[in-house]
């Protein structure tokens, strides 16, 4: 039986519950479905808090990818860079887009993206990059940026992850052409269901993306592109603007929780540490072991849930199998990773509990 779960949602509801149950019954009152003022409010209130301009709420986080390389024209005959080491949809939305990801390393130290790699990898194609801010790691933007000014790329951030991260005063998101968040009921910031966004400086992508996400019109019966039905929900805008209200407060909570787990789990075993702490909000914390999936089973014979983000690279699964670039260094990640509960409501005890267990287990393999 799991005492100890990788995400504790019904904590989060226990906390909130009444409010977010109101909210969901004004919208059910309301009968507005599709679109409206909830949609308008929050794409306002989650512009004010990443310091943005334009926010454009989408169906989920994947489309918000695709929508994004589709709005800066990026498709049919383009490479894409796109770290081994992510979820699969950051591909799977190149794929959708018509264009070609072209898989690079990432860094040993926090398994995000390597500019090395990159420079390796770039060529008369590529059109963009996708830096993503993994694990609720930020990415340092400046060196992306000016990567991809000396090779005339567009930049989308993949911030699905990464959820109220800051790094030199800027919020993940906010930097690139384009920024894509996902808003799954498990993220930092994480609907009632799927739910997305991107996020933009430019009022011109901007237009595109509204376009784009509600069959390409601009008014009832004015289609002015073929589009998608990509359109975020009232419910849950709702749920989400609530949300963001605390989405700082719970950030500095799974801080308090990952440094709980640095003082106590063995040196070895401990992954990146963010030279900023505000550039991690900590969505999942992995840790690094030989015997994964030995150490899985003892936390679980426990109660504890564990998790793996990610047990294949994306060039690794057989859906991509048919992309070769060496990622030697995602490889071994992939085969050492292994995610330990995250989440605001995790205490000191629970940490120190996951620590012994994770400590002992350890110790056993090197005896």
């Amino acid at each position: 039986m799991t005492r100890l779960p990788l995400v504790d949602l019904q904590a989060l509801h226990d906390e909130l519950g009444p409010e977010l149950e109101a909210v969901a019954l004004e919208v059910i009152r309301s009968q507005q479905f599709i679109g409206g003022e909830r949609i308008a409010s929050f794409e306002r209130a989650f512009a004010g808090y990443l310091g943005a301009t334009h926010v454009i709420g989408l169906a989920n986080g994947t489309d918000a990818l695709e929508l994004a390389l589709r709005a800066l024209e990026v498709g049919p005959g383009a490479e894409v860079l796109v770290p081994a080491n992510t979820f699969i949809a950051t591909a799977e939305a190149v794929i959708a887009a018509g264009a070609r990801p072209r898989f690079v390393d990432v860094n040993a130290d926090s398994g995000l993206i390597d500019l090395d790699s990159c420079a390796e990898r770039v060529n008369e194609r590529t059109r963009a990059v996708i830096p993503v801010h993994l694990y609720g790691r930020m990415v340092d933007m400046e060196p992306v940026s000016s990567f991809a000014t000396r090779h005339g790329l567009a930049v989308v951030e993949d911030a699905a992850q990464a959820h109220g991260a800051v790094r030199s005063g800027r919020h993940a998101g906010t930097i690139g052409e384009i920024g894509c968040f996902s808003f799954y009921p498990g993220k930092n910031l994480g609907a009632f269901g799927d739910a997305g966004a991107a996020v933009t400086e430019d009022a011109a992508l901007a237009d595109r993306l509204r376009l784009l996400r509600d069959h390409g019109r601009r008014g009832r019966h004015q289609h002015e592109m073929i589009g998608f039905n990509s359109r975020m929900d009232p419910l849950h805008a709702a749920v989400l603007e609530v949300k963001l209200a605390h989405l700082d407060r719970w950030n500095d909570q799974r801080r308090s929780a990952a440094e709980c787990y640095r003082e106590m789990l063995p040196a070895d075993a401990l992954d990146w540490t963010a030279d900023d702490p505000a550039a991690d909000v900590h969505h999942v914390f992995p840790i690094m072991t030989e015997d994964r999936d030995g150490l899985a089973e003892r936390l679980g014979q426990a109660g504890v849930q564990s998790g793996v983000h990610y047990r294949q690279t994306i060039p690794g699964t057989p859906a991509f199998a048919a992309f070769t670039d060496p990622c030697p260094v995602a490889d071994r990640r992939a085969r050492r990773q292994l995610s330990l509960p995250m989440h605001p409501h995790l205490t000191r005890d629970d940490a120190q509990l996951i620590s012994e267990l994770v400590g002992s287990f350890l110790m056993a393999e090197l005896a």
